[in-house]
């Protein structure tokens, strides 16, 4: 798995890194699939005081990209929030690859046999 953390008009610190990298390991402890990881941290220069700060990751598994971004005035908030999301859309995404409802032809035959 790759990870790529970045920041537009802001120093990623260290402690900041740290910071995503736990909050990454609850995502990837529920899929494990995770090819690469893009993380850009922004801080904006708008006049909304409210949603300066802006956290976006997006994640490449097998057979799909999933993006998501949130914003908030405090980054630590952002990057819970967009954790949180990231999080549904990754167990969205494995009920989806997971999804044993369709009848297989193996027990079809079984069926009509008996």
């Amino acid at each position: 798995m790759n990870l790529t953390i970045s920041g537009h008009h802001l120093e990623v610190t260290p402690a900041l890194r740290e910071y995503v990298v736990n909050k990454l390991d609850r995502v990837t402890r529920h899929f494990d699939q995770v090819v690469d990881i893009n993380v850009l941290l922004t801080v904006e220069k708008q006049k909304e005081k409210d949603r300066r700060q802006r956290a976006e990751v997006t994640l490449h598994v097998k057979g799909r990209d999933i993006f998501v971004e949130q914003s908030h005035e405090d980054l630590y908030a952002a990057i819970d929030q967009l954790m949180d999301k990231l999080d549904r859309q990754v167990c969205r995404h494995k009920e989806m690859l997971q999804d044993h409802n369709h009848a297989s032809a193996k027990r079809m035959d079984v069926g009509a046999a008996g």
